[in-house]
């Protein structure tokens, strides 16, 4: 393969691949990503057949990893945490400091350091967002209690790791391995203690400097490209600025890229674009993130599962078994029901993208040996393919208690599930409120201008986006004849009266005005005076020329007006010159 189609070839063969296998996958009802990992497996180093080029995926797989925290900031719910606080924050939090040190128990039995112990603890405490998504939309239960509180509890472990991300490096040397200088930026010199200081001080600074600034300046930035009616510009800024914080804050800040793309999404999460932000960004970050998983695969190798099975199972055990106990046993201390307990404790005994993240970092900081990132992905892979089995474990285990200890099963932390019930319905009606509000908006722009109703919803928002507000009193020349076009008038409330040579024509709510100059790029050929008190809704000329380019059935329609106006004005004027003359 020539170095000229190196990049062509790995990216073309891993996704070919990856939709083969991933295709396959879906049908054995196993998650698309266990295909994606076995494609990565055959196109790696340690199988025959084609190999693709490690390095190049290595740097594809940032990109995914960039997009994949910037697709969690974006879905970032402060309010949603904030609901399942009392259940998700200790119970994340707990589930990570006992599944670690069961992860750093099993090291010590191979003889491992104590920081090839944590990391390789931590790969094993945190669950894959992607499968638990999955399980929970395939069991409709995204907006159940259950469901809400397994979304909250993987946010703060996702927080959780971010945090062990921007750590580790500095406490490298103190584990048994090496700091590195590109992320440390030279502080591996200076005392520990003053090492982390320096850090968590600039990921403050950065974090500060992205919440109090960001939320300023990121949906500004959106509204103006929005206004343009460019999509591709759109979603080529929305990239821009998760590569561009990302990059920035490691360059600047020497923080991760991970964090910063973080941040990244969660500050355009502020917007009220996001929604668009996320839709129209969302397909690369599939692509980039299928690229992340095959990259992943491809470090994988095999035969770790024939040259240590007892411990690539040890490790399964603690991922399927371990975590299970533990979160059931967190959720029944802090008195919520058993049914919430079991739910979770089944759908999160799995580990995903997180996990390959940090024994990357792992590996790369000499703390953690290439094989311990074997056994890690061995054990993702099984514990992702037999989560299906647990979950429905898990549910077998729910009716047989429920069956058995009825009294139990029903009445064990009602108190609680109350309270968390009430504060997600507070959440879900706020949600719905805002909803149907913007959903009123864009009902009352149809009402108003039936005009509108030719082109879609987008196309409708990006009209509330480039329409400026403005009111005049009654008997204000809102127009005058003889001067330049430059915008377009749309009536939301009051009336008007279009002067011109013949007479007066009334215009009411609905209608619009200022078109004809606009269209012609003539002069303003009447003057229009506000009867009642008016309220606008204004295009701009650039703004009208460019949404008008964009939909020329909307042009014709207002052009067919114009020309209507045009000629019942001429028609009036030689009605009214007859008359004179008779």
């Amino acid at each position: 393969m020539h170095q000229e189609v190196g990049l062509i070839a790995t990216v073309a063969v891993s996704f070919v691949f990856a939709a083969v296998l991933g295709y396959g996958a879906d049908r054995l009802r196993l998650p698309p990503l266990v295909g994606y990992l076995v494609a990565g497996i055959m196109m790696g180093p340690f199988t025959p057949g084609f190999v693709a080029d490690t390095a190049l995926a290595g740097q594809l797989a940032e990109m995914g990893i960039i997009l994949l925290m910037f697709g969690v900031g974006l879905h970032f719910s402060a309010s949603d945490l904030l609901a399942v606080r009392g259940i998700a924050v200790p119970g994340a939090i707990g589930r990570i400091f006992f599944a670690t040190l069961l992860g750093i128990g099993l090291c010590k039995l191979w003889g491992w350091s104590l920081g090839a112990g944590i990391v390789f603890g931590l790969s094993l405490s945190v669950a894959s967002t992607v499968v638990l998504l999955k399980a929970l939309e395939e069991r409709n239960l995204v907006n159940a209690a259950s469901g809400r509180v397994a979304v909250g509890w993987l946010i703060v472990e996702d927080l959780a790791m971010v945090l062990a991300l921007v750590l580790l490096p500095a406490l490298a040397e103190l584990l048994g391995g090496h700091a590195v200088d590109t992320t440390n930026h030279g502080l591996g010199e200076l005392p520990l203690a003053l090492t982390i200081g320096l850090t968590l001080l600039k990921v403050a600074a950065f974090a500060a400097m992205a919440i109090f600034l960001g939320p300023r300046i990121v949906p500004w930035l959106l509204t103006m490209i929005a206004r343009t009616g460019s999509r591709e510009l759109f979603t080529l800024t929305v990239l821009a600025i998760a590569l561009g914080i990302a990059f920035g804050s490691a360059a600047i800040f020497g923080v991760s890229f991970a964090l910063g793309a973080f941040f990244a999404g969660v500050v355009m999460s502020e917007s009220q674009l996001s929604h668009r932000a996320a839709a129209d960004s969302l397909p690369l970050q599939n692509a980039f993130s299928v690229l992340f998983f095959v990259s992943v695969g491809m470090l994988f190798d095999p035969s770790i599962l024939v040259r240590q099975p007892l411990a690539v199972m040890g490790a399964l055990a603690l991922i399927i078994l371990g975590k299970a106990i533990i979160t059931f046993a967190i959720v029944m201390l802090l008195r919520y029901p058993i049914s919430m307990g079991l739910t979770l404790a089944g759908g999160l005994a799995q580990i995903g993208e997180f996990s390959f993240i940090l024994a990357g970092l792992g590996v790369s900081l000499g703390l953690l040996p290439h094989e311990g990132q074997d056994m890690i992905l061995a054990a993702a892979i099984l514990s992702i393919t037999l989560n299906p089995i647990v979950i429905v474990a898990s549910d077998g285990l729910k009716k047989y208690m429920h069956s058995k200890w009825p009294l139990l099963f029903e009445n064990y932390g009602r108190k609680n599930q109350k309270t968390l019930g009430k504060e997600l319905e507070k959440i879900r009606a706020l949600g719905e409120e805002r909803q149907r509000q913007h959903q009123l908006k864009m009902q009352q722009l149809i009402e108003t201008f039936p005009l509108f109703s030719q082109v879609g919803e987008d196309a409708q928002e990006e009209l509330l986006l480039l329409f400026k507000a403005r009111s005049a009193p009654p008997g204000e020349r809102v127009i005058r004849r003889g001067d330049r076009g430059d915008s377009m008038y749309f009536i939301s409330s009051g009336a008007v009266e279009v002067r011109v040579a013949s007479g007066a024509i009334r215009l009411e709510p609905g209608a619009f005005f200022g078109e004809m100059a606009l269209l012609s790029g003539g002069r303003r050929t009447a003057d229009v005076i506000a009867v009642d008190f008016c309220q606008f809704e204004v295009l701009e000329r650039r703004d009208f020329n460019m949404f008008m380019s964009h939909h020329p059935n909307l042009r014709a329609i207002v052009s067919e007006m114009a020309q209507k106006r045009t000629e019942m004005n001429v028609l009036r004027q030689q009605w009214e010159k007859s008359m004179d003359l008779s």
